[in-house]
């Protein structure tokens, strides 16, 4: 008897916590005794090499995320998994038009990553601007609309109006590997021992993220208290943060050292990690830090902050945009004692149970 097949749906492999999470939820779905295939319309991508061997990668070889639908309809005609998860907005049109073409015979459920409104608002591209209209007219084809905050699906429901196989399901962001990973040795010399206290942003250096804010809430902090700024992450807007930086006299205090592999042994050894986002559907990286016991301040934008740091319970929110209030909240947590927090309180967000959230839906149970 041949074992079921799950198929995961994505543009590539970039370093982006979208695609950290899908990949997240293909290995999970690999180890229930199913076949897994890691769908990309191009495979490319930093997190390509951490896919591992029970994961097969299908490469549809297309230069754009559109060109890539005749591919992707084959492959559902020939391959027939019982169900795919498709994840980023163009995508999720992208996946179930091409289910359509193939018959509609395998189920799919399309993943928001972001706040519908917020992304359309501040899209660059006319794409992006209608992706509302893309929604409303392509999402109803779906086996389930999913979003990974409530949030998210607020949002999503306030815009379009749809309602039905609309539910919250969260990234799949806890693992075994996050814990592993984040003892591996470090040995950037600002992470030693008897240094001053590290705080910790990463993210695409994308407007989203507004790293300008915590640069600035940063210089602020450091005339109260020793302590250096470093930032994960690689983007178009890396030389205006260098600017930035230069201007704000920080050169010795602010490190930028672009993409890592594992952000996680950062992530432990840090003082604090620091959200500062106008825009988010469920930020990983502040769910990772609360695992790994890192105390966390954190912009209280639409959507995520405010459910993962239950209200404020679990760490720090504060006004989007607002460098003083930022600096004032990591000022206050720097010197006050920490507990981490307690395994409950992340378990919504663990691989083993997104995963059988997910099998259930794609089973149509």
């Amino acid at each position: 008897m041949s074992r079921e097949r799950f198929a995961v749906y994505l543009p590539a492999l970039l370093g982006g916590g979208a695609e950290r999470s899908m990949l997240n939820l293909a290995i999970g779905m690999a180890e229930q005794n199913v076949d897994v295939d890691l769908v990309l319309a191009s495979a490319t991508g930093p997190y390509l090499k951490m896919v591992p061997p029970q994961v097969r990668v299908v490469d549809l070889k297309a230069g754009r995320v559109l060109s890539s639908m005749p591919a992707l309809a084959r492959y559902l005609r020939e391959v027939r998994p019982v169900g795919m998860v498709s994840a980023l907005d163009h995508a999720n049109v992208v996946a179930l038009w091409a289910r359509r073409l193939a018959g509609g015979q395998s189920r799919v459920a399309v993943c928001m990553q972001n706040t519908p409104t917020q992304d359309a608002s501040h899209s660059a591209s006319f794409r992006g601007r209608l992706t509302p209209v893309a929604m409303k007219l392509f999402y109803p084809w779906a086996t389930g609309i999913v979003g990974v905050s409530q949030g998210v699906v607020d949002d999503f429901i306030k815009m379009t109006g749809i309602r039905q196989k609309v539910m919250v399901i969260h990234n799949p962001v806890v693992t075994p590997d996050l814990f592993r990973r984040a003892d591996e040795p470090v040995e950037h010399p600002w992470l030693q021992p008897g240094q001053p206290p590290v705080l910790l942003g990463v993210g695409r250096l994308t407007r989203q993220k507004n790293f300008p804010n915590l640069i600035r809430a940063f210089a602020r902090v450091r005339t109260q208290q020793p302590s250096r700024l470093m930032i994960l992450g690689e983007g178009e807007d890396r030389s205006a943060l260098e600017t930035l930086i230069a201007e704000l006299g920080l050169q010795g205090e602010v490190s930028l050292p672009g993409f890592v592999q594992n952000p996680y042994a950062y992530m432990k050894r840090a003082a604090m990690f620091v959200l500062s986002s106008d825009w988010e559907g469920l930020p990983t990286v502040l769910i990772e830090a609360l695992a790994l016991g890192t105390p966390v301040v954190s912009t209280n934008c639409p959507s995520g902050p405010m459910e993962i740091l239950r209200g404020g319970v679990l760490g720090r929110l504060v006004p989007m945009q607002d460098a003083e209030a930022l600096a004032q909240a990591i000022t206050a947590s720097l010197s006050e004692p920490f507990k981490p927090v307690l395994e409950a309180a992340y378990a919504d967000y663990t691989q083993a149970v997104v995963v059988q959230q997910y099998l259930k839906l794609l089973r149509g149970m």
